[in-house]
């Protein structure tokens, strides 16, 4: 079922100057607000191998274009855990199979039975957390997977590995002032300790450009009427246009020092909650 531009958006009732900037970007009609684009996210579902077998738990779906990806892929059953009931009425009319759901819900603490699924991945969601619960809903994730289920990620990155820890703080300075979102990117090998220490070992790592507002990623993301229906919202509305010129600023300034990741791990079938014994090594990661 398609989802019309006429249903609430998130955010809707608050002023441009005000709203969380991915969903600012919504509202002007940017429908894809990952930052690899929706290549990454196909590359991502790809490594996932989502089979007609597998139940599936998308963290924090936003306005449903992965869970559309998803869903057309026939898993046996699809569960959505989104914590803003406008984001989440969006999804719900996607789904028609009686075990497709969306559930309000916070995706450290989901209420799921422990081992549920066999899939669970979010984007654009862990990169607004702060360490702990970054952990935490990764945690999560590894509660409801079944021993060597699967685990992805789709997430803003900071590069290189050794970047300098004030240029780190400038960054998430700068992105949490401009996007009105708290934001905490990780470098590669700070994104993939957070997996390993939660019981995964990684087995795909992507990275691609951080472009989300450049034009040929708007046209790639959401079509060429959809980029131009992007920049004829973003030319009748000064205060939007003003806040996406600022966003756009800051990712220009640190492009060299931001990218998109997308992770795969597999959930280890000697890991040890935090609570029991001590937990397994992490395995050797296989970047590709």
């Amino acid at each position: 079922m398609q989802i019309t531009d006429k249903m609430t958006l998130p955010g809707s009732e608050m002023a441009a100057s005000k709203m969380p900037g991915h969903w600012l970007l919504a509202r002007l009609g940017k429908r894809v607000l990952r930052p690899g684009g929706l290549n990454l996210t196909r590359q991502m579902l790809e490594s996932l191998a989502i089979q007609p077998s597998d139940a599936v738990v998308e963290f924090a779906p936003g306005l449903g274009v992965t869970a559309r990806m998803t869903l057309d892929l026939h898993p046996a059953s699809y569960t959505a855990i989104e914590d803003d009931e406008a984001a989440a009425a969006r999804v719900r009319r996607l789904l028609t199979g009686t075990r497709e759901q969306c559930l309000i819900g916070n995706a450290a603490k989901t209420s799921l039975p422990d081992q549920s699924a066999t899939v669970v991945y979010g984007e654009a969601m862990l990169t607004m957390q702060g360490t702990e619960q970054k952990h935490s809903i990764v945690q999560e994730a590894a509660r409801l997977l079944k021993p060597g289920g699967r685990y992805g990620m789709h997430e803003l990155c900071l590069v290189p590995d050794d970047l300098d820890d004030q240029i780190k703080r400038e960054i998430e300075q700068a992105l949490s002032r401009t996007i009105h979102v708290g934001a905490r990117p990780l470098t590669s090998i700070e994104w993939r300790a957070v997996l390993e220490a939660e019981g995964f070992k990684v087995q795909t790592e992507v990275q691609r450009p951080m472009r989300l507002l450049e034009p040929d990623r708007l046209i790639q993301d959401e079509g060429l009427w959809g980029a131009l229906r992007f920049v004829k919202n973003l030319l009748r509305d000064k205060d939007a246009r003003q806040r996406v010129l600022a966003m756009r600023r800051i990712f220009v300034k640190y492009r060299s020092n931001m990218a998109a990741i997308m992770l795969v791990g597999t959930k280890s079938s000697e890991f040890r909650s935090p609570s029991g014994p001590e937990k397994n090594e992490s395995g050797n990661v296989d970047a590709t």
